[in-house]
């Protein structure tokens, strides 16, 4: 896999060479920097892209993603709020900016993020489970608890959705319902499955 991308990114960096200035290089290639995890050459790409276009969605959501993997939560926010108000329907910017919300502290805000997203799209799981997160982080049990089961109701094979629900029996202290995820997460994703087994078991 990795080779491909070397390639891949062999050949985007010369087209940018030869095209300092071109965009749609310095976006494709910051793309394939995050998936090779080279974050701050992707951060700098970004920039440069933004710099050009500061309306573009896809740039401002790409950067703060990658500043999200980097820990640099506020600067994720600003890029995120700027996501939605230039495209409102852009569900997963929504989910970042929650999950930002709530690990900077501020659930309610992160609460208000994801119900919006919620309203635009009922059917992502994955606003679910930071929902639910949040739910458990300000002693909501109840209410974490429905936004983990709508998850696997939505998609009964979703690790995710598994592991988190998996969170919420071991916040709950219920050792049975650990376990019954954790059984699960086997067949799903093994390397989840060991680190809660490897903790837990």
């Amino acid at each position: 896999m990795n080779a491909v991308l070397d390639k891949e990114r062999e050949q985007l960096e010369l087209a940018l060479r030869e095209e300092p200035g071109n965009t749609a290089h310095q976006y494709a290639l910051a793309l394939l920097y995050i998936d090779l995890q080279r974050n701050t050459e992707a951060i700098e790409l970004l920039d440069r892209c933004i710099k050009v276009r500061p309306r573009d969605p896809e740039a401002l959501y790409a950067r703060a993603v990658t500043n999200i993997s980097m820990g640099v939560y506020r600067k994720a926010a600003c890029d995120l709020l700027k996501t939605i108000v230039l495209d409102r329907g852009c569900i997963p910017a929504y989910k970042h900016l929650g999950f930002v919300q709530f690990t900077l502290g501020k659930e309610e805000a992160a609460l208000k993020t994801l119900k919006r997203a919620l309203e635009i799209d009922p059917d992502y799981v994955e606003i679910y489970c930071v929902l639910g997160d949040a739910y458990l982080d300000l002693g909501e049990y109840d209410k974490a608890k429905e936004a983990f089961e709508k998850a696997l109701d939505l998609e009964p094979e979703n690790a995710e959705a598994h592991s988190k629900s998996a969170m919420y029996y071991l916040a709950r202290g219920d050792m049975k319902g650990l376990k019954r995820e954790y059984e699960l997460l086997k067949t799903l994703d093994a390397a989840l499955a060991e680190q809660i087994g490897s903790l837990f078991f």
